[in-house]
């Protein structure tokens, strides 16, 4: 065999002098492991499907009849808004974090460092029960003179309900994590964009807005896109401290017909779904940001010609200035 492609390859270099020798086509290594790997995969998951699929105990008619129930959309409306505020706390909190673990002063990195060192010690169901029993820390809050009079003041249990512990909390233990993204986004720009802003004699703010942001943002919005995924699953432990989002409210519906593995799976679909439309969004929106980076890359044809012939005509004047010309000629 290894004759005959010689051969070949020979007849072809006689028929065509111009050409190497060597123009056989170039097929891929056939890799059988990986179609066996695949195939048994394959097998797998078919497997699967058809054991949930004929179990009994999924009662899949049950999960149908509560899939749409109206306490269990409500569920899912207290879940998405648990997670769209708990989001807007923590990254509210996390851009200062950041820049004080970054800032000059050395206080405001201590202040940063053990921010994020407190909140990613304390489990977040821990942070949860605190915050919900925040009144027996502060019995009533108060707006006054510090240890002064006190003007107004009301009981910290009808200011603070389970919803509102909820977010405070889920906020500020992401903020930890959010804050160490947003520092690590900031810190891998390029140094050599830093000093081309300060050449052109930039302030520091007007760097940061527009220069270092908006490139750190790009750099930090997949792994905040996963921690939003990651809290869309965290709202699931507020249950325990009576919240009625999804989980709570499946809970609440089979504690009264017994059917716990039915609401269960309407619950993980319910979660699935949301997952999912949230993945969507994010994709979406690495694609806007990669294209308007691309775009504000790409250089702007028309004002460079219009730049070019603003030089020329500036040119030309010059030129027809009297006098100025003829002495440059004579020189």
């Amino acid at each position: 065999m290894i004759r005959d492609l010689v051969t070949r390859s020979e007849q072809a270099a006689t028929d065509r002098p111009g050409e190497e020798a060597w123009t056989l086509p170039i097929r891929p290594r056939r890799r059988i492991g990986y179609w066996l790997v695949a195939l048994v995969t394959c097998l797998c998951i078919a497997l699967l499907i058809a054991s949930l699929a004929t179990n009994k105990a999924m009662q899949w008619g049950v999960v149908g009849t509560y899939l749409f129930n109206s306490q269990i959309l409500h569920g899912a409306t207290i879940t998405c808004e648990l997670t769209v505020f708990s989001m807007i706390l923590a990254e509210l909190i996390a851009v200062p974090i950041a820049l004080f673990r970054l800032s000059g002063n050395a206080f405001l990195r201590v202040v940063g460092y053990l921010y994020v060192w407190m909140f990613r010690s304390i489990p977040l169901l821990v942070l949860l029960i605190v915050w919900f029993n925040i009144g027996l820390f502060y019995p009533r809050i108060g707006f006054g003179i510090p240890y002064g009079p006190v003007f107004v003041s009301a009981s910290t249990k009808q200011l603070v309900t389970a919803l509102d512990a909820a977010v405070a909390a889920l906020g500020l233990n992401e903020a930890a994590y959010s804050s160490e993204i947003l520092r690590t986004s900031i810190r891998a720009v390029a140094a050599g964009q830093r000093d081309a802003a300060k050449a052109l004699g930039m302030r520091s703010t007007v760097m940061f807005r527009r220069i270092i942001l908006p490139q750190a943002v790009k750099i930090a919005i997949p792994p905040l896109g996963n921690d939003t995924i990651g809290m869309v699953k965290s709202t699931a432990l507020v249950a325990f401290i009576a919240v009625p989002d999804l989980l709570y409210s499946s809970q609440t519906i089979y504690e009264s017909n017994y059917e716990v593995v039915p609401l269960l799976i309407v619950a993980s679909i319910w979660y699935i779904v949301i997952v999912t439309v949230l993945t969507i969004i994010q994709s979406l929106l690495e694609r806007w940001m990669d294209r308007s980076m691309r775009s504000a890359a790409r250089p702007n044809v028309a004002k460079l010609a219009a730049g070019s012939l603003h030089s020329r005509e500036a040119f030309g004047a010059w030129r027809t200035v009297p006098g100025l010309g003829e002495s440059e000629t004579d020189t």
